[in-house]
């Protein structure tokens, strides 16, 4: 059962950051999970820590294939 998951920090409306967290199967609908931070370099330590546990559980890290620019 082949399994994604996708790591991003976002601005939130009030001055923080968040990660988001997709997870799921491939082809399938998943669940969106997001963490509130105060500031981009706690959310950006939060996703390294993630990063670093899925890698361990034999996720590969794929680019997302798309740059976003800020509105």
């Amino acid at each position: 059962m082949a399994r994604y998951y996708v790591l991003a920090i976002e601005l939130s409306l009030f001055g923080g950051a968040t990660l988001v967290r997709e997870l799921g199967r491939i082809g399938q609908p998943g669940q969106r999970k997001i963490e509130l931070h105060d500031n981009h370099e706690q959310a950006a330590e939060a996703l390294e820590s993630w990063l670093n546990r899925k890698q361990r559980r034999g996720y590969t890290l794929r680019p997302s294939g798309h740059l976003e620019a800020p509105i």
